[in-house]
């Protein structure tokens, strides 16, 4: 049986001008599939020999095989570069002349030309291979991750009463639930690093984008030192400092630059000053 979008081993029935039949498996010769010429240049093809392709449609709807490798085949996810936009969605790169179509109702944001987006690749209802965002139906169980282990991974959808959507290694469920999403902001195609904190029975996994307390600790202690290394020794703010000021120059929350003053304080690697903190020398 012939399957759209995947590799297939076919035998080469006949050979015309046009270039190679490959047998459908029907007994009706009709239903062969061609093999256009400009796909074996190179190649010296014979009838009876058989090939693997990749099945596809072309511009009529007509079924064609290819011999080169695509980024990504059915049932699959990748992420592929948009290189062209129409009323009825983008066009995707996938590595043959035929781009895929990745519909407007198949979109999770509106999609820019020229960025590398995360979609799954399946065979719409007419038989035509489509790209979409919706990625969940395409993501696995885990058997591999386990509590605190660190793993990286894509956003592909933030709801806001649950969370955010991450495909794991672009393999795995994943879920930030909102007690943890709120330490951080995402958008729809942010690639992150993040902590497993829970193993589901069903090999969904719950994560955050915090590390374990201590090395948050640490981490954010060295964000504030090496900030304040370039900065002549100083940093102008206090416990006092409003959560905007903190985030906007240091990138971290009030909660954290207070912990992390309290380990440089105590590891006697800064001192506080009237309007700040300074570095021991």
């Amino acid at each position: 049986m012939i399957k759209v979008g995947h590799r297939q081993e076919l035998k080469v029935n006949n050979i015309s001008s046009i270039g190679a039949y490959l047998d459908a498996g029907t007994s009706d010769t009709k239903d062969n599939i061609l093999l256009p010429n400009n796909e074996f240049v190179d190649l010296d093809i014979k009838v009876g020999d058989s090939l693997n392709v990749l099945i596809y449609r072309d511009s009529e709807d007509r079924l064609i095989a290819t011999l080169r490798e695509t980024k990504v085949v059915a049932g699959r996810i990748e992420k592929l570069e948009v290189v062209d936009k129409a009323p009825i969605g983008a066009f995707l790169d996938w590595g043959l002349n035929k781009d895929i179509l990745l519909p407007k109702d198949q979109q999770e944001i509106d999609v820019e030309i020229g960025k590398k987006y995360l979609v799954g690749l399946y065979e719409d209802k007419k038989g035509r291979l489509t790209a979409t965002m919706k990625i969940y139906k395409f993501l696995l169980p885990s058997t591999k991750l386990k509590k605190n282990d660190i793993t990286t991974g894509t956003v592909y959808r933030i709801n806001k009463d649950i969370g955010v959507f991450v495909a794991i290694e672009n393999r795995y469920f994943g879920l930030i639930p909102n007690s943890e999403a709120k330490y951080s902001e995402f958008k729809i195609g942010d690639e992150i690093t993040v902590r497993v904190i829970r193993v589901r029975e069903d090999g969904k996994i719950d994560l955050s984008p915090r590390q374990l307390s201590y090395l948050e600790i640490d981490e954010h202690s060295n964000i504030i030192y090496k900030y304040m290394e370039n900065n002549n020794g100083i940093l102008n703010l206090t416990d006092k400092s409003s959560p905007d000021s903190i985030k906007k120059i240091l990138n971290i929350s009030k909660k954290s630059f207070k912990k992390a003053i309290g380990n440089l304080l105590k590891n006697n690697k800064i001192i506080k000053i009237e309007k700040g903190f300074k570095i021991i020398k």
